[in-house]
């Protein structure tokens, strides 16, 4: 579905509840105001609602924004609030929780008219939030690489690439909007949101104060269920990502690479270093006329072709085993199924300790020598030497799901001849196998990136089946069925 193909559905559902409000419940005061409050009400719970399916999706995303304003920060006038971010970063799960469930109930109360005030006020604080985000990630393409976004006189020609934030996530993984795209979309919403505040006495209110009170009293309630559902319990009800079951990674993986590789240049954007004046050649005139166009006097760009599939997480799909070794191909070409423990982060926490090792001291004999001819070392002494080692100590609580949990599945399915591998990230080879030792896992740990991780799986951890390259299906880890039930569903065993 495409933004615009959403935007008219959501206003012919205006249109309707338009038409409910002045001839039913003659309750309009301006078709114009009814209208808007309709529009704009259902665009925020629609909004709210494609989040609130997946609230780890939009913690994700404010990590990624929060990382991007302490940096920027850090390096400018505003030094003072870079260590704020940390902090929010540390409970974007929280903040988005409050953003989303804020979203959804404030555009319940414009369509209802609940406290017109108050939701007038709210939703022009809440959209020019929204173009403050949108409207930085789609600035920072102007920003080159090692300069900060409040340098405005080192700023260049557009470049996607400069962009750190790649998407807004105003839709989830619903609808990907381009950040351009999301940027006048709440410039355009700051029209109504200024006639809300200029003409609140003429948005419409439906029923009596009381039942529009428990109405957004009940959907409250609700939100927070359907919200406690998707992120403690259970994977999102609806599954908006690339990874989902069904999902064949290898072929969409092949074909996203193909697409890649398909695109061709047609044109190159020239920069003059000293004037600043920009010409595109077309790329036969450019390769015919390169001479013309010495790099100590020009930048170069190259314009092409958009790929015919667009690219998702599935092309950045890579297993590594704990030396470095890519272990992609081999997963993806099995023919046997396989589950995969996903793993996002292991949780514990880090000190040191001061421990007490034996330093020998040797020296070297040089009228002895061995069988081979070597000097021999003789002992000159063994000294106590004290050092800072490292300690993790493995959260319990996440210790304990593998214990009770994933271990026993993981035994029956080897019992069933299933192979079973976790795949970890953010951590180094001596850190899994301290882990593997405190969790007593027997099955072979992997590495991967910690968003890929975190795209495939929002539960950590969690189990998916796959087989020659495929999802077959996903599991929660409060969710995971037993074994046996799995192979009788999914293995036909």
């Amino acid at each position: 579905m495409t933004l615009g193909t959403m935007l008219m559905m959501i206003a012919a559902v205006a249109i309707a509840l338009t038409l409910l409000t002045g001839f039913v419940l003659k309750a309009k005061k301006s078709w114009l105001m009814t209208f808007l409050q309709h529009f704009c009400g259902s665009l925020f719970i629609w909004s709210g609602y494609v989040k609130a399916v997946d609230p780890m999706g939009t913690a994700i995303k404010m990590e990624q924004y929060f990382a991007e304003f302490e940096q920027t920060a850090s390096d400018s006038f505003l030094t003072f609030l870079a260590p704020v971010f940390p902090f929010l970063s540390s409970h974007s799960l929280a903040f988005s929780l409050f953003i989303i469930l804020f979203e959804i109930i404030l555009g319940l109360f414009v369509v209802l008219g609940i406290k017109p005030k108050f939701s007038a006020w709210s939703f022009m604080i809440l959209v020019v939030f929204f173009t403050v985000l949108t409207g930085y990630t789609y600035l920072t393409g102007y920003v080159p690489s090692g300069v900060n976004f409040f340098d405005f006189g080192q700023w260049a020609d557009y470049k996607s690439t400069n962009m750190k934030v790649t998407d807004c996530g105003c839709f989830g993984d619903f609808i990907k909007l381009e950040p351009k795209v999301s940027f006048f979309k709440d410039l355009f919403l700051l029209i109504p949101a200024f006639y809300f505040l200029l003409r609140r006495r003429e948005m419409h209110q439906l029923f009596t104060p009381m039942i529009r009170n428990v109405i957004a009293a009940f959907v409250f309630i609700a939100l927070c269920l359907f919200t406690y559902r998707n992120t403690v319990m259970d994977e999102p009800i609806q599954d908006f990502r690339p990874f989902k079951a069904g999902v064949n990674i290898r072929e969409v993986k092949a074909k996203e690479e193909e697409a890649e590789n398909a695109v061709k240049i047609i044109a190159y954007k020239l920069t003059d270093k000293k004037t600043g004046k920009v010409i595109e050649v077309p790329f036969d005139q450019f390769l015919k006329e390169i001479a013309k166009y010495p790099s100590e006097q020009y930048d170069f760009d190259q314009i092409k072709t958009e790929p015919a599939i667009k690219k998702t997480k599935i092309s950045e799909f890579a297993i590594y085993d704990t030396d470095g070794n890519e272990f992609t191909e081999d997963l993806l070409n099995a023919q046997k199924p396989i589950f995969l423990i996903i793993v996002p982060k292991l949780y514990g926490s880090t000190s040191s300790e001061n421990t007490v090792v034996q330093d020998t001291v040797w020296t070297i004999d040089s009228t002895k020598t061995d069988a081979d001819g070597q000097f021999q070392k003789s002992v000159v002494a063994i000294n106590k030497v004290t050092q800072d080692q490292k300690v993790i100590v493995w959260d319990p609580q996440f210790v304990d799901i593998f214990g009770k949990t994933i271990n026993p599945f993981v035994e029956d399915a080897e019992k069933g001849g299933v192979k079973t591998l976790a795949v970890v990230a953010g951590a180094n080879k001596s850190d899994i196998e301290d882990f593997r030792h405190t969790a007593q896992a027997s099955y072979p740990f992997f590495t991967a990136d910690d968003v890929l991780l975190k795209t495939i799986m929002r539960s950590n951890p969690g189990v998916v089946l796959i087989q020659n390259g495929k999802i077959i299906q996903k599991w929660h880890f409060r969710k995971l069925p037993t074994f046996a039930e799995v192979n009788k569903e999914y293995l036909g065993k």
